[in-house]
C-alpha cells in the first residue's frame, strides 16, 4: 500500500503539473471503488481552477476555491498526467481533463482507492479524528508519551494507528523501531518518556528520509512519472527477514502483529 512519503511525493510530483489549471470534463469510467465515486464531480468541478495539491495522511487533496477533491490510493493505485488523448490503461478509473490539454489519471487495479469531495468549510468523518501528522510540530515527545499511557497493545501496532498518528505504515513503523533500536514486541504504555523521545525522532528521520528519495517501491508505487521510488534500496530491516543486522552480529527475525508482517533485530532492538 502506499504509504505517507508515496502520497507526499505524488502531491509534490502534481503540484506543477495542474496548479492553476482549469477542469475541462470529468470522466468517471467505474464508479464503484471502495466507495462510489460521487456523481455530481463532473458538475461540480466543471470549469473549476485547480489552486493547490496538499495532503492528509494517505489522502491526496486537490483544492478548489469551493472544496476539495479527495484520492486515495488504495492497495496498489497510482496517479499519473498524461496528454488527454492517449489511450486509457485497463484500470483508469477516474479522469480530470484539463483545458491544457493533460488529464490526471486514477489508476487503481484492486479498487480499493477512493475519490471523494468535500465541501470547502466541511470535514469529511474519516478526517475528523485523525492523528496529527508525524513531520508537524503537534507530533513530539510529549504527546506520543501521554497517548500511550494505559495502552496494552504492542508499540509497532500503536504508532500505526491512525488515531494516535498518521501516516507511519508498516514498512516505516518497522524501520522507525530498528533506528529507536525499540523492539516492536515491547507494550507501549510500558516505555519510557526517554525512549518515545528517540522513536518520535525516528519516524521523524525515517520519513524525511523516504520523502526525499520518492517513496518506498515494493511492488506497485511509482510517481506522476511513473518513476519508482527508492528507498527501498536503505531499508534496514523490512523484507530482510534472516539477513543479517546492519548495526549488530544479530539476524533479523519476522513475525506477525495485528496480521501485519514485522521485521526487527532481536538482538540490537529491546
Amino acid at each position: 500500500m502506499p504509504e505517507l512519503p508515496e502520497v507526499e511525493t505524488t502531491a509534490r510530483g502534481l503540484k506543477p503539473l495542474i496548479i492553476n489549471q482549469s477542469i475541462a470534463n470529468v470522466g468517471i469510467y467505474r464508479p464503484k471503488l471502495r466507495w462510489e465515486i460521487p456523481k455530481h464531480l463532473s458538475v461540480t468541478l466543471k470549469d473549476q481552477v485547480i489552486q493547490s495539491v496538499g495532503r492528509r495522511a494517505k489522502y491526496l487533496l486537490v483544492n478548489f476555491e469551493h472544496g476539495a477533491l479527495i484520492l486515495h490510493l488504495g492497495m496498489s493505485g497510482s496517479i499519473r498526467v498524461v496528454p488527454t488523448e492517449l489511450p486509457l490503461k485497463k484500470h483508469e478509473h477516474f479522469e480530470l481533463k484539463l483545458y491544457n490539454n493533460t488529464s490526471l489519471r486514477l489508476d487503481d487495479p484492486r479498487r480499493f482507492g477512493a475519490v471523494l469531495w468535500q465541501n470547502k468549510g466541511e470535514t469529511l468523518p474519516l478526517f475528523e479524528l485523525l492523528g496529527p501528522e508525524p513531520l508537524s510540530d503537534n507530533f513530539t515527545t510529549d504527546y506520543l508519551f501521554q497517548r500511550s499511557r494505559g495502552r496494552t497493545q504492542n508499540i509497532k501496532t500503536f504508532i500505526m494507528n491512525g488515531f494516535v498518528v498518521v501516516g507511519v505504515g508498516n514498512i516505516y513503523a518497522s524501520e522507525s523501531l530498528f533506528l529507536a533500536r525499540i523492539s516492536p514486541k515491547i507494550i507501549a504504555g510500558k516505555i519510557s518518556l526517554k525512549r518515545y523521545q528517540t522513536l518520535v525522532q525516528s519516524i521523524k528521520s525515517i520519513l524525511a528520509e523516504a520523502i526525499e528519495k520518492g517513496g518506498t517501491t515494493l511492488k506497485d508505487f511509482s510517481d506522476v512519472d511513473g518513476k519508482p521510488g527508492y528507498f527501498s534500496q536503505e531499508l534496514s530491516v523490512y523484507g530482510c527477514v534472516d539477513k543479517p543486522c546492519v548495526r549488530c552480529s544479530g539476524t533479523i527475525k519476522k513475525i506477525t502483529q495485528n496480521q501485519r508482517a514485522t521485521y526487527y533485530c532481536s538482538k540490537c532492538q529491546k
